[in-house]
């Protein structure tokens, strides 16, 4: 035993020697053997190349020289044109070598030096590339054909165009996928390189039949490019591959599985099919769900993932539908590759937001992959197990969560958090459970990014779940006890002032607010003055005791702290002066107290309960607005917020409002402190900008750009309405696309025959537009002031006069001649008077308006889905969503979403509307709306927008 032990011991001395004697030092910086080339020398080097001696027997040198060579190219030190012509002539000499590896280098340079040479000098060596591609040698003959494809152009196509079709059906699987290869490279190419590979059809279709897997797949894949823009094609291409079984090669079938799943949801979004995929009529998809079930039994563990994740993928899927592929994806989660488990999980998290009862079968799998040792693996599976978990099961996955989110990284436990929110929006009842779980891990340690993530899931909680309201704010007290993070303190103090005061039993923050007074940061400090503040407001019951602690900040070293308190105190004082408190009788009955609420002209609840009729950021912007305006500053009456122009809700702002409460991105990106929005430019700055319009005052709002032509054409032109008070002014932004024309004098012709509302009163030409400008030409419509506004459709027409120049100097050559080029027609409908502004409490401002000039109405909609039909109304009506509601929840089926909209009319009331959407059985939707505004017209006007 000792003599084992002793050589042992000798063995792991001889490997530790061995280690430390290869052992790399860490410290040294590796430095590439090419790091001190310079160019002179290469090229001297480069001579060899015209030694045919040299270039016979020396093969490893030439090499040498022309990966320098490669390395000069691409790092920036380029040959001129005589360095390149010499090397390159010096290159195609060494074709005479016989050499494998000097080849291969051959080929290299000059695919690589192709785009950058003179063409006429690339053009050489293609007798040389062609001699290769007709040789015996397999490498030879593939990577000439590579090369060739790069530098040849639709006339030489022609030329060699034999051998490719040759190529493409040899018995070599490498020259064949060399080919194939090439020919999707030239496809690409240019349109009449394109034209010519078409042509190649019957030799692709060959080469799919090939014994080589690898050529299948590359056949499969130029097939599909060839037809991609032909429906039938591709349809005919997906059902003859799926019905004669010939393609051998997994990879080639990943391709037909994607295809057909393509095929079932162009299918689905163009209307010719829904309900279920086992029971459709269309012949397009009963053939290719039944591919995609096939494919599910194939040996291939790539292909049968490949049609399971096809399946769950698919657009508005049955449960029924989604059986099969289910089973397959369990098996796949106690597969031993980390890989396939991964695949499996993570196409389970995602089908489990849709159907969570379908993937809830493979809750027991699901559990087992908790401990997986890939904590990727681990955390979906714990996100999916929230999302498929029922109510009883909380309980015990809490457990086995709380034990796991110790062991990971702070972005794994971020997926958690809002999963567990989820969770708790599915079963409110287990609020009070959720939440304290969450709150254990606010005392635990962990970044900012995994504490931001939990405050803005309590959050949003309390704002979807109000009877977690007392629990969770008290949660939130006692993590700002402790509280690291400034912009989280000053987070949850805002929010303590906001929904403390409406709780049972206000005072009891008010301790855990003033600590944050005596102990915090001066950010921090100033935050807890505005929430005393706002409590002291909001109940006079607690106003005495408030000012005595708000007084203790009059003398704080920081000057927003202190000047918070004295504006609070002396507000409050005046409020106590003006309203004095009286505590209710000792004795008195619970129902003869009173509310504890502010008076209704209280000056603390106005000055500090009250909020602006807009957001600072939308202040800013109208303060703009109105600065922008001409003779605005000179103007003698005072600035008030109903002088202001209206703006809209910005681009930001109008995602945030529709992606909905449930959007956990932007609920967390949302959270703490958002980053400031881009600057909004005023389209209607180009405007102010024209003397000749400063007469019709502010816009009241401008539209998207609409386009009235093709993008692609000749004269691309878009049309951006400005909406006055009296006038519509149109400006039509005209882009030149023609290298050898100038457009002078452009201007478009309005027809306003058709319209009684509008009347073209002028407009302005721009006087000339070169090559790739874009400028811009107006049109005025004045409103006729009998008629009443609604839809309109003008005819259009560009009007020029086109100058031929040099497109190489822009000097006029040649004749001048006018030119007219018709236009889409321009509709003004009723939407674009209507400026998208949220209000901040929808249903306060719902009673506040009445229903004096309600207008109800009923329509029957042919829309397939509730999302495309809110989507509509809102785009009708051109009103903002409010509270979320552009968003549909996931709910229980035949059951009706509530739209919140609020707008702002041109004549300057605001308009509100209710519209209740159901889904019918039979097929359609039917829409209740009630419009209310304080004007009967305007709302008959906004319900007469649905269409």
């Amino acid at each position: 035993m000792a003599d084992d032990n002793g050589g042992m011991s000798s063995m792991l001395k001889e490997v530790q020697e061995l280690a430390e004697k290869f052992k790399v030092e860490e410290d040294i910086d590796y430095v590439s053997p090419y790091a001190q080339l310079e160019k002179a020398t290469v090229l001297q080097e480069a001579r060899i190349f015209h030694d045919p001696t040299a270039v016979r027997e020396n093969p490893r040198k030439c090499c040498t020289v022309i990966a320098q060579l490669l390395h000069l190219q691409n790092t920036g030190q380029y040959l001129s044109s005589n360095e390149a012509t010499e090397v390159f002539f010096g290159v195609t000499k060494l074709f005479m070598s016989d050499d494998a590896s000097l080849r291969r280098m051959v080929y290299l340079f000059i695919k690589d030096v192709a785009e950058t040479c003179n063409p006429d000098d690339v053009i050489i060596v293609t007798s040389c590339l062609t001699k290769d591609m007709t040789c015996d040698v397999d490498l030879y003959r593939g990577n000439a054909l590579r090369v060739l494809v790069r530098i040849v152009d639709a006339a030489m196509l022609g030329a060699i165009e034999r051998y490719v079709k040759q190529a493409i059906v040899d018995s070599s699987g490498q020259v064949s996928s060399s080919a194939l290869v090439s020919a999707s490279h030239l496809f690409v190419s240019s349109p009449e390189c394109a034209a010519v590979v078409r042509r190649w059809i019957p030799e692709t279709q060959e080469a799919t039949r090939s014994h080589h897997e690898m050529v299948q797949f590359h056949a499969m894949q130029l097939l599909y490019q060839i037809k991609s823009h032909d429906r039938l094609g591709v349809s005919k291409l997906v059902t003859q591959f799926s019905q004669n079984n010939s393609l051998r090669s997994p990879l080639a079938l990943v391709l037909l599985v994607r295809y057909a799943a393509k095929l079932l949801h162009d299918e689905a979004s163009e209307g010719r099919h829904s309900g279920s995929y086992q029971s459709a009529t269309s012949t397009v998809v009963v053939a290719g769900y039944a591919f995609l079930d096939a494919s599910l039994k194939h040996k291939s563990e790539l292909v049968v993932y490949e049609a399971a994740r096809a399946i769950c993928n698919l657009s508005r899927p049955e449960p029924q539908d989604l059986g099969a592929a289910i089973s397959v994806l369990q098996l796949f989660l106690s597969s031993p590759k980390p890989t396939v488990r991964f695949a499996a999980i993570r196409t389970l998290a995602a089908i489990a937001n849709a159907h969570p009862r379908v993937v809830s079968k493979c809750n027991e799998d699901l559990e087992a992959l908790i401990a997986d040792s890939n904590r990727s693996i681990a955390t979906l599976a714990i996100t999916t197990l929230l999302k498929t978990g029922s109510e009883n099961s909380i309980d015990r996955l809490l457990k086995q969560i709380s034990a796991f989110l110790t062991e990971i990284a702070d972005e794994y436990k971020i997926t958690v958090v809002r999963s567990l929110q989820k969770l708790c929006l599915t079963y409110p009842a287990k609020h009070r459970v959720l939440v304290g779980f969450l709150s254990n891990f606010l005392r635990e340690e962990g970044g900012f990014d995994f504490k931001r993530s939990i405050v803005n899931s309590i959050i949003s909680l309390i704002r979807s779940v109000p009877e977690s309201t007392e629990s969770s704010l008290m949660h939130l007290c006692e993590f700002i006890e402790d509280c690291e993070f400034t912009s989280l303190s000053t987070q949850i103090l805002h929010l303590l002032g906001e929904l403390g005061p409406t709780t049972t039993a206000p005072a009891r923050y008010i301790r855990f607010i003033y600590n944050r007074v005596i102990l915090e940061s001066s950010a921090v400090r100033a935050a807890a003055v505005s929430a005393l503040t706002k409590f002291a407001a909001s109940c006079p019951s607690l106003r005495q005791s408030i000012l005595a602690l708000l007084k203790r900040s009059l003398m704080d070293e920081d000057d927003e702290t202190r000047d918070r308190a004295a504006i609070a105190v002396a507000t409050l004082e005046a409020a106590l002066e003006e309203f004095p408190y009286v505590a209710p009788p000792e004795d008195a009955e619970a129902e003869d107290i009173p509310a504890d609420k502010p008076h209704e002209n209280d000056p603390a609840a106005y000055v500090f309960l009250e909020s602006l009729p807009m957001s600072i950021d939308k202040l800013e912007r109208s303060m703009k607005a109105y600065m922008s305006t001409a003779d605005a500053m000179q103007n003698a009456d005072p600035i008030t917020f109903d002088a202001l122009p209206i703006v809209e809700d910005t681009v930001q702002e109008l995602v945030r409002e529709t992606s909905g409460d449930d959007d956990m991105e932007a609920e967390m990106a949302n959270g703490a402190a958002d980053d400031k929005a881009a600057e909004a430019v005023d389209p209607a700055s180009v405007i102010y900008a024209i003397p000749e319009l400063a007469s019709l005052g502010r816009a009241f709002r401008s539209s998207l750009p609409v386009y009235l032509t093709e993008t692609e054409t000749e004269y691309v032109v878009t049309c951006t309405k400005h909406i006055f008070q009296s006038h519509v002014v149109l400006q039509f932004s005209v882009q030149n696309t023609i290298d050898n024309q100038r457009l002078d004098n452009v201007s478009v012709l309005v027809d306003d025959s058709d319209s009684e509302v509008f009347s073209a009163s002028g407009e302005i030409a721009c006087p000339s537009i070169k090559y790739g400008e874009t400028k811009n030409c107006f049109t005025i419509l004045e409103h006729n002031e009998n008629a009443q506004l609604g839809p309109s459709h003008f005819t259009c027409e560009l009007r020029f006069t086109v100058t031929q120049v040099d497109p190489a100097t822009g000097e006029e050559e040649g004749n001048t001649f006018e030119e007219e080029y018709p236009l889409e027609d321009l509709e003004i409908s009723t939407s674009d008077f209507m400026a998208k502004i949220a209000s901040p409490d929808f249903r306060k401002a719902w009673e506040a308006i009445g229903n004096e000039n309600e207008v109800l109405e009923k329509f029957a909609l042919q829309f397939k889905s509730l999302e495309d039909a809110v989507t509509a109304v809102v785009d009708f009506l051109g009103m903002q969503p409010c509270d979320g509601t552009a968003t549909v929840k996931a709910a229980t089926p035949g059951k009706p979403h509530m739209l919140h909209l609020s707008g702002v009319f041109v004549s300057g009331q605001q308009v509100l509307s209710r519209a209740q959407i159901a889904l019918q059985s039979a097929g359609g939707v039917v829409l209740k709306i009630a419009v209310r505004s304080d004007d009967a017209d305007v709302s008959r006007m906004v319900a007469d927008c649905i269409r």
